[in-house]
C-alpha cells in the first residue's frame, strides 16, 4: 500500500532544498527504477505487480543520503535503496511505494592499501570500474556476479551471495571478504557510522533493510591473466566428475561451470561451435592450463584453450556463467525459469533422481564453489515453467534428496537463504532503522 500523498508532499518539500540531490518524478522514471531482473521468476512478476515508487531520488553525496533518510523518517515514508537494479529477486522493488533512492552517483574509490590490497569504495561504484581501478595496482576483485559489467559494489554486497570467483573464494558472507562499512541510519537525525568487519556482517546480504550502505572496505586478490578453457564431454557423469577433479587439482581456478548439452546448443554464436556433448567452462591461471588438459584427456574429453580472457572484450566465458546462463536461455525461450541449490554429495544421485522425474523440463547447470573450505557443486538448473504448484513440488523434491535450496521465487531475505531468521540482521535493523522504514516487507524476522 502506498504512503499518503500528504506524507510524500512533506518529503518532496523537505528535499527540494537539499544540495547534491536529484528528484525524479516522471512516471517513466518511477516505473523504471521500481524494477530489477525479477522477471526471471513468474512468481515474483505476479507478486510485484503494481509495486511502484512514488518518488525517486539520486544523491551525489553522503550528506544528501542523510538528508533523504531524515526527511523520510520524519514523514514516516518507506525508503528503498537501489544500485544498478541487476538483482533477480526483487531486492529493490518497493513493496509499499514511498521513495526509491538511487545510489549510483556515490562511486568514488576512496583508497587502496598498496601493501594489503584492501580497498575502500563508495557503494554506487560499478564492479567493472572498480576492477579497472585495481588493475594498475596488480589487484583484482575476488568475487563478482555475471552482471559485473553493470552491477554496483553496494548492490552486490546487499543483494548477492557469490558468483565468479566462488570456486576459490567461497561466498560473500564468508569471513575475510567484507572488512567494514560506512552506514547512514534511518532516524530523525541520521548518523554516519563506521562498522568494523564483525558489525558489518549483519548488513551483508540484507537487501538494504537494516542500514544505508554508502561505502565498503573489501579485500582483493593478486591479479591473474585468466585463461579461458572449454572442455566438451560426452557423458554427463564424466562431466561432473571432471569438474570436481579440476576443482581439487593444484591449479588456480576463477570459474568452473558445467552445462548440459541442451544449454550449450542454445548459447550465443560467439561462444564457439558446439562439438557435441556437455561443456565445462573454466577460467584458470596460465600455469594451470596444461594440468586441465591432462585431466581432460584422462576422461576422453575434447579440450580447447581460447587464450587470455582479457582479449575477448566482453564476449568471454564469464558472460555464460551463473545467472547469465539463465539469461541466454530465457532470451530464446522466456518459459524457462531456474532454481538455486547446493547439491548433496555424491551429486549424481540427486541429479539422476530429479532428471528421471522431470525429464527435459529440467536442464542442469552447475557451478563449482567452495563451501566451508570444501569443493562443492552448486546447482542453478533451468526449469520449464509449468505453474507454481509444479515448481513447489520440484523444490520439495530437491530438499527431500538433501539439497539446500536457495529459493529465488520469494521476497524475503530469510526465505531466499537458509529459511531461518538471522538475529544479528534483525538487531541491526533495530539499531539503524527503528521505525522499520527501510525496504519494508523484505526482512521476515522484523516485527517492529
Amino acid at each position: 500500500m502506498d504512503c499518503s500523498s500528504q506524507a510524500l508532499l512533506a518529503v518532496r518539500e523537505a528535499l527540494t532544498v537539499v544540495e547534491e540531490l536529484e528528484l525524479l518524478t516522471l512516471p517513466s522514471d518511477l516505473e523504471r527504477y521500481s524494477r530489477d531482473a525479477h522477471d526471471y521468476s513468474p512468481v515474483l512478476v505476479k507478486r510485484f505487480h503494481g509495486c511502484r515508487a512514488q518518488l525517486v531520488v539520486r544523491p551525489h553525496s553522503v550528506a544528501a543520503v542523510a538528508a533523504v533518510a531524515g526527511a523520510c523518517f520524519q514523514a514516516g515514508v518507506p525508503l528503498t535503496l537501489r544500485g544498478s537494479g541487476t538483482g533477480n529477486y526483487g531486492q529493490c522493488v518497493p513493496l509499499d511505494g514511498g521513495v526509491v533512492m538511487l545510489m549510483t552517483e556515490l562511486r568514488a574509490l576512496r583508497r587502496i592499501d598498496h601493501h594489503s590490497g584492501v580497498v575502500e569504495v563508495e557503494s554506487g561504484c560499478l564492479l567493472k570500474d572498480l576492477d579497472r581501478e585495481l588493475a594498475p595496482h596488480g589487484r583484482q576483485l575476488r568475487l563478482m556476479p555475471s552482471t559485473w559489467r553493470s552491477a554496483s559494489v553496494g548492490g552486490f554486497i546487499a543483494g548477492g551471495s557469490g558468483g565468479i570467483g566462488s570456486v576459490r573464494w567461497g561466498f560473500l558472507r564468508d569471513p575475510g571478504h567484507l572488512l567494514g562499512l560506512e552506514v547512514v541510519t534511518m532516524e530523525a537525525e541520521p548518523r554516519i557510522l563506521h562498522l568494523n568487519a564483525a558489525d558489518a556482517e549483519a548488513l551483508n546480504h540484507a537487501y538494504g533493510t537494516n542500514g544505508i550502505i554508502t561505502a565498503l572496505t573489501l579485500t582483493t586478490a593478486p591479479r591473474v591473466a585468466w585463461q579461458e578453457v572449454c572442455i566438451d564431454v560426452d557423458d554427463w557423469g564424466d562431466a561432473v566428475a571432471l569438474a570436481l577433479r579440476c576443482q581439487q587439482a593444484a591449479v588456480d581456478l576463477h570459474l568452473c561451470t558445467v552445462l548440459d548439452q541442451a544449454i550449450v546448443d542454445a548459447l550465443p554464436p560467439w561462444t564457439g561451435v558446439p562439438q557435441g556433448g556437455h561443456r565445462l567452462l573454466m577460467l584458470v591461471s596460465p600455469d594451470g592450463v596444461s594440468t586441465l588438459q591432462c585431466l581432460a584427456q584422462a576422461y576422453g574429453a575434447r579440450f580447447c584453450c581460447l587464450g587470455e580472457e582479457e582479449a575477448h572484450r566482453g564476449n568471454g566465458l564469464r558472460e555464460l556463467s551463473w545467472n547469465h546462463t539463465t539469461l541466454h536461455m530465457r532470451q530464446q525461450d522466456p518459459s524457462w525459469t531456474y532454481l538455486q541449490m547446493l547439491l548433496p554429495q555424491p551429486e549424481s544421485v540427486a541429479m539422476d533422481a530429479l532428471s528421471a522425474r522431470w525429464g527435459d523440463h529440467l536442464l542442469w547447470h552447475l557451478e563449482g564453489v567452495r563451501q566451508a573450505g570444501t569443493s562443492r557443486l552448486a546447482g542453478l538448473p533451468l526449469v520449464r515453467w509449468r505453474g507454481e504448484e509444479d515448481l513447489d513440488r520440484l523444490i520439495n523434491a530437491c530438499r527431500e534428496l538433501g539439497a539446500v535450496v536457495f529459493n529465488p521465487h520469494v521476497i524475503t531475505v530469510e526465505d531466499g537463504g537458509l529459511g531461518i531468521v538471522d538475529g544479528d540482521q534483525v538487531a541491526a535493523k533495530g539499531r539503524h532503522d527503528p521505525s522499520g522504514l527501510l525496504n519494508p516487507g523484505k526482512l521476515k524476522g522484523w516485527v517492529g
